[in-house]
């Protein structure tokens, strides 16, 4: 079930088995039994790439459900003797830094050395982060949410702060203290791809104004868009968490005088699949990191 979900997911048996850390042919193996066992093709194969039959679409949610039914099944018998083992897969964004996560893992290896944990990124940001957790491929993820966090997430709010324009120090814009956002009409801006959070909800904030908006640099590491702003490749905003932790030299922030741009981060699982125990413990230990002064 695992190979079969690799192969659905990526869509390729040679990134199934990189995600599974065997042989492509080791894959290829497992679904031809499966098939065989199952009596019909799950996969088309050819020049144009691997796609889910029907019969692959059928199988697919069950068995995610049986891989969660699996993990519960051990968890059960490991919390006889007190032990919290499995893997943890937990979706990240970079350059954020609410949580010392290095630290939380640490602490969490300590605690529960049977315990492994995988780090993620999506190249779609917080959506293709949102949208792993719905597949079941996170357990834990930590996403911006432009709005109210969709009904089939738990989410816990655990950063809200302004977002700024951020432009070369010698701009014309580096003078003044605030701008609406008609001032920037015609400008062009350095700023994350479609389904990050930050671009979303700057995009948002340009339609709801009536303005048009060009963004002629795309950066997938938002921390990185501070280097190309201030080599004059374009303005861009910046949440102030960011901002903290980068070289702020050559660049200067103005304030946004017509719209409340506050960018919202969330600790985010499943509300329809139960955590494991593995994920749960996990968990607990980020509310204390966030408790903590």
């Amino acid at each position: 079930m695992e190979h079969f979900l690799a192969v659905a997911d990526n869509l390729s048996f040679t990134h199934a088995a990189k995600r599974l850390n065997v042989v492509q042919s080791g894959v290829s193996a497992t679904i031809r039994a499966l098939e065989r066992e199952l009596g019909t093709d799950l996969f088309v194969r050819g020049g144009g790439g691997v796609r889910l039959t029907p019969a692959g679409h059928e199988l697919r949610p069950h068995a995610r459900a049986t891989i969660d039914a699996a993990r519960a099944a051990k968890d059960a018998v490991n919390a006889t003797h007190g032990a919290v083992r499995g893997t943890v897969t937990v979706g990240t964004l970079t350059s954020i830094n609410v949580v010392d996560l290095p630290a939380v893992l640490a602490e969490l290896y300590r605690r529960h050395p049977g315990v492994q944990v995988h780090l993620r990124t999506a190249r779609t940001g917080s959506a293709g982060l949102a949208r792993q957790l719905r597949d079941g491929d996170l357990d834990i993820a930590f996403v911006a949410f432009t709005g109210a966090p969709p009904a089939d997430l738990q989410a816990r709010l655990i950063a809200a702060v302004p977002m700024l324009l951020v432009v070369p120090a010698e701009h014309p814009l580096a003078a003044k203290d605030e701008v609406s956002l008609a001032e920037l009409a015609g400008m062009s801006f350095v700023d994350g791809p479609p389904g990050y959070g930050n671009r979303t909800l700057v995009d948002n904030a340009f339609t709801v104004a009536g303005v048009e908006r060009t963004v002629a640099l795309e950066v997938a590491d938002i921390g990185t868009a501070a280097a190309y702003i201030r080599n004059g490749l374009g303005i861009g905003f910046l949440n102030e968490l960011v901002l903290r932790d980068i070289d702020s030299s050559g660049l200067a922030t103005v304030r946004i005088a017509d719209h409340d741009l506050c960018w919202r981060l969330y600790v985010a699982t499943s509300a329809i699949r139960p955590a494991t125990a593995a994920a749960r413990a996990l968990l607990s230990l980020i509310e204390d990191e966030l408790r903590s002064p």
